[in-house]
């Protein structure tokens, strides 16, 4: 357009100069060159205002979109909030199990110290008194035996339950059969005609390999707690798988503390002949001897309750559930007293067995006491 209106001045200028005479011919050009420069002077103006102008507009417009655009910083400013939020959700969405279980935890050991500090409230230890009749006669007497109380639903009979064998160095000692220092009558782990026996055997060892102690004392804890649910008080002898009683200790700290006292055994047999008691031998010396004599009737009768229960609840039974021994146990009791043999080393002592014998034998104690 600029150059169009050029031309256009240029032709008009040239119109002019050819006109004109020669007195003016030179006024007349330069009124034309300061009209054509006018001209361009006004074109250029012009335009320079239309370009401000168009810089204006420019500008305007880059400013409204400025208004008008979001800048990504500002964007993730008010993002942010919703974020933060978001992520507070999260967290407390993902700490509510952490707290649940920290939670159930904690009601858990609280539970637990409660039944704990219970069971401190019901039990007792209790150790050998050397007062007490017969305590001389002990070798191996350190350790202690713990009485369980049965609690609101108690019968106020205690049953002493000892789980055989168990004493670290109990082979080492021997102590006297008898109290009188009388030979033994039949023979056993100890030969008929010895006056000492060992203190504590070790026991045999079960097919499987498992120590007969260690079987003993799992039948004790099942027992245990089969006879405290029926309100029995149960005295402990061996509360673990040590304990440095020696069998008359064991014998008399029941003596004085408890209304019978059960012994577990299995026998050292491999027939899996069944279960069985040891009875009192048939001898009239033996017989007539004290502590046996004023108790050897109570002997047999827990004896013969104790395999009716077994029996009665499928447990084998060997012949007819009795074989008479000469035991250190039995000849320092004076309380109704039995060595229950459960079995021998060929016989299942999982357990589901120990329940079932555990059944058994409180069924046989439940009898025996007429309950």
């Amino acid at each position: 357009m600029r150059k169009k209106f050029i031309c256009q001045v240029i032709i008009l200028s040239g119109i002019l100069t050819a006109c004109a005479g020669n007195t003016g011919k030179s006024r007349g050009i330069d009124e034309s060159k300061v009209s054509v420069e006018s001209s361009i002077t006004s074109v250029e103006s012009k335009e320079s205002r239309e370009a401000t102008d168009l810089k204006v507009v420019k500008k305007n417009v880059t400013a409204s979109q400025e208004e008008t655009t979001v800048p990504e910083s500002a964007k993730e400013t008010f993002a942010a909030p919703e974020t933060a939020t978001e992520t507070d959700k999260a967290k407390e969405e993902s700490t509510k199990p952490v707290e649940e279980t920290s939670k159930k935890e904690e009601t858990s050991k609280k539970e637990e110290n409660s039944k704990k500090s219970a069971d401190s409230n019901q039990t007792k230890e209790i150790g050998l008194d050397s007062g007490w009749e017969y305590a001389s006669f002990s070798k191996i007497n350190s350790g202690k035996a713990v009485l369980y109380k049965a609690g609101q639903n108690g019968n106020g009979i205690t049953i002493a339950v000892n789980a055989g064998h168990g004493t670290k160095g109990g082979s080492s000692q021997k102590t006297l059969c008898h109290p009188d220092g009388s030979a033994k009558v039949t023979s056993g782990t100890t030969k008929a005609g010895a006056t000492t026996a060992i203190a504590v055997s070790e026991g045999m060892t079960f097919s499987d390999g498992t120590p007969e102690s260690t079987a003993t004392f799992e039948m004790a804890k099942v027992l245990k707690d089969e006879l405290l649910s029926r309100g029995y008080n149960v005295l402990m002898i061996r509360d673990g798988n040590d304990v440095q009683l020696d069998n008359i200790a064991r014998t008399v700290i029941a003596n004085n503390n408890s209304s019978a006292h059960i012994a577990l055994h299995w026998d050292s047999t491999s027939s899996n002949k069944g279960a069985f008691y040891m009875g009192v031998p048939d001898v009239a010396s033996y017989k007539s001897m004290e502590p046996v004599a004023s108790n050897w009737k109570k002997h047999e009768a827990l004896g013969k309750s104790l395999i009716n229960g077994l029996s009665q609840n499928g447990t084998k039974i060997f012949s007819k559930g009795r074989m008479e021994m000469d035991l250190t146990q039995t000849s320092y009791s004076t309380i109704p007293s039995i060595d229950i043999e459960l079995g021998d080393k060929t016989s299942d002592h999982g357990k589901d067995t120990l329940r079932t014998l555990s059944k058994g034998i409180a069924d046989g104690i439940d009898s025996y006491f007429g309950r």
